[in-house]
């Protein structure tokens, strides 16, 4: 019989790193309710990215700055709201932090579902919408520190590892559901007339592709409200700014960017990218029949796909041998890969896009890779309270990933970026191998 006391709302007692004080039951339930949550999170941060590229088949009048612009902007309020939520885990407590969470999930998913009925639907209130979806964003800075009170350091990487893996797997499963969800008329809907795709002439549901996932958001409410608990973990704000006396943070924040920061960005540019360089928006199209060439829908959900899976499985190896040295091979893996990108950017044929599809691929997988190292370095480096402070300012700093690659791909020319981005890449692979992951590093992680 475990000491903790388990009969409230709160653990009084809790300490995982003592087993007479863990309850391995309440910890995991906890894992997988907050993962079910995070996921659902994702679909509606990335939701603008799975219809922005059909807007404009169903009616809808957007240049490609507009679409790039719509698809960037969950990335800004995303990291605005994570600064915020990077505070809420000790004020709220785990149990109303999802549970609320989860049901202000229902309002971009209800808005976007009812303005893709109407394409005279102003580019104003479209940005608004955008903007709206942060949410599924931001609260991934507060889900990921409340989960590290439930483990001990020795579980760190296997638990972040597979709550923040499956819950960036939503970036695919919107992206993958997206294009099916579509193609018919879901039960409960059938009072909302379909658009018309004008390219493809026929009927296109676009609007299930929001309203889909909200009756599962109330389900993660309910579950939250009913089956979670807190950890008295307290810190007053001022406490909490203490993490950023620590160089650690800094660092980490830099390597946080080229890990997950490169994921969301990519991942929510990556069919625009696609359509724009390679299929329908690309030179090719008026010297190529259309159906021939790629279509950014059919491939955006392979990158994140790639990424959360790797990020989920390799949890328990971060921590058999640390978090440092994968994020160090990261760092190698995702320079060498944007390099070999680049070069396919300024494409002679729409051949050059399996080269250039292959690289991106390859990018992804090391970001997964990446992103499960630094979140075991950070509970090995930084005590408890400040280990959560500074997941949650990493978070918030790298998920401006999507406003800030697609307002660089608006602004300048796509191999340029992808150059810079290397560039980038270099100096935080450097970082980690000085401070983390080189044999006598000052902070092994």
């Amino acid at each position: 019989m475990t000491p903790v006391n388990t009969s409230g709302k709160v653990l009084e007692g809790w300490n995982p790193e003592n087993p007479e004080t863990w309850d391995k039951a309440i910890a995991w339930r906890t894992l997988t309710i907050s993962t079910f949550s995070l996921t659902l999170a994702f679909c509606v941060w990335f939701l603008v990215s799975a219809i922005a590229p059909k807007l404009n088949d169903i009616g809808f009048d957007l240049s490609a700055g507009q679409l790039y612009w719509l698809a960037a902007v969950p990335g800004l309020s995303g990291g605005i709201i994570r600064l915020i939520y990077m505070f809420l885990p000790p004020v709220l407590g785990t149990r109303k932090l999802i549970g609320i969470t989860s049901l202000l999930m229902v309002i971009p998913m209800l808005g976007w579902g009812f303005a893709v009925t109407d394409p005279r639907t102003p580019f104003w209130v479209l940005i608004t919408l955008a903007l709206m979806t942060g949410i599924g964003g931001g609260c991934f800075s507060g889900y990921m520190p409340s989960t590290g009170y439930f483990f001990p350091k020795r579980m760190a990487g296997t638990a972040l590892g597979l709550q923040a893996g499956i819950g960036n797997f939503g970036v695919s499963l919107i992206q993958l559901l997206g294009p099916w969800l579509m193609g018919f008329g879901l039960l409960g809907l059938g009072f909302i007339a379909p658009q018309h795709d004008r390219a493809a002439d026929a009927p296109l549901w676009l609007h299930n592709v929001a309203f889909f996932f909200v009756p599962w958001a109330i389900l993660a409410a309910v579950l939250a409200f009913t089956l979670l608990k807190d950890v008295p973990v307290q810190a007053k704000f001022r406490e909490q700014l203490d993490i950023f006396g620590n160089p650690n943070t800094w660092i980490l924040t830099i390597v946080y960017i080229m890990t997950f920061g490169a994921f969301s960005g990519f991942a929510a540019q990556f069919a625009l990218l696609i359509n724009n360089t390679f299929g329908k928006a690309s030179g090719f199209a008026a010297t190529h029949d259309p159906a021939t060439l790629p279509k950014g829908a059919a491939f955006a959900f392979l990158g994140p796909l790639i990424g959360s899976l790797i990020r989920a499985l390799w949890g328990p190896l971060c921590d058999r041998f640390g978090g440092a040295i994968w994020t160090f091979i990261c760092g190698i893996g995702m320079t060498v890969a944007t390099v070999v990108a680049a070069l396919y950017l300024h494409p002679d044929s729409p051949d050059d896009f399996w080269p250039f599809l292959i690289a991106m691929l390859v990018l992804f997988f090391f970001s997964g890779l990446g992103n499960a190292g630094t979140f075991k370095q950070m509970p090995m480096i930084l005590e408890p309270r400040q280990a959560g402070g500074v997941i949650g300012w990493t978070a918030a700093i790298a998920s401006f990933g999507p406003f800030f690659v697609g307002i660089m791909l608006s602004a300048m020319d796509a191999q340029l970026f992808f150059f810079l981005c290397a560039g980038f890449f270099a100096i935080a692979t450097a970082l980690t191998w000085i401070y983390y992951a080189r044999p006598g590093a000052p902070y092994p992680g």
